[in-house]
């Protein structure tokens, strides 16, 4: 049975979501879970984050034997065999086709800034600015909505060999204490919402203009490719 699960997780604990030889990654913990009630089976996520990454709604599928028809049970017992730090929030009965990955249509991240000082409490799930121009940033993230080749804000070094990425809706706004920039999209490259973010915080510090990011969307000019720390970034949600 081809069975879709909805997971969050801690992504300071782990080094990132896809399975390695260290076994102290976000799908490894998976898998010890299953099989501790005796579930052989491979995990399919929706996509991969990186060390320090969080999710509030990471997706992935798998198949589990036919009798496990009381979701509900299931999930409590795999919350009670997984750490704290990775939680099962839904679990539903999917076609037998359905693949969490090349199925999904749009994938939203967040990265959240705050500028009040950072305590022993949120220090792995939010980062630090100074100051925000909100009037700067809300005007510049707009200049990523459409199609463009993101080569030049993707990590050096990752084999994607297509680099064109269409970036349906982007957001920034204010919640209570909390800066959000908002990415909603098809895929993204490795690092490339971090390196977004940290191109229109030089923006809001006054440091690069929205002149400059065009000149880098447009491939012209190479000008930052400092990455926003990971610690702010969450994968919030998979649309199907």
């Amino acid at each position: 049975m081809n069975v879709k699960f909805v997971i969050s997780y801690d992504g300071s604990l782990y080094k990132g979501s896809q399975k390695q030889p260290n076994k102290q990654t976000i799908e490894d913990k998976l898998l010890q879970s299953f099989k501790r009630i005796n579930i052989e089976t491979k995990i399919i996520l929706s996509g991969r984050t990186d060390k320090d990454v969080h999710a509030s709604g990471q997706v992935f599928n798998c198949q589990i034997p036919d009798f496990w028809t009381n979701f509900s049970k299931l999930k409590d017992t795999l919350n009670q065999q997984l750490p704290l730090s990775i939680r099962i929030h839904n679990i539903k009965k999917v076609k037998d086709d359905f693949h969490s990955r090349f199925h999904a249509k749009k994938r939203v991240y967040r990265y959240f800034i705050t500028t009040k000082d950072i305590t022993a409490f949120n220090n792995k799930f939010i980062t630090q600015a100074k100051n925000i121009d909100e009037v700067k940033i809300k005007e510049a993230i707009k200049e990523f909505i459409g199609v463009h080749d993101f080569e030049y804000f993707h990590k050096q070094g990752s084999d994607k060999e297509i680099t064109v990425r269409e970036i349906y809706d982007t957001r920034f706004y204010k919640y209570k204490d909390i800066y959000v920039f908002k990415f909603t999209a098809n895929s993204y490259l490795r690092s490339q919402i971090r390196l977004m973010v940290g191109f229109l915080l030089k923006i809001s510090e006054g440091k690069l203009e929205i002149k400059d990011l065009k000149a880098q969307l447009a491939k012209e000019k190479n000008i930052h490719r400092l990455p926003a720390l990971a610690n702010g970034l969450y994968l919030a949600k998979v649309i199907y």
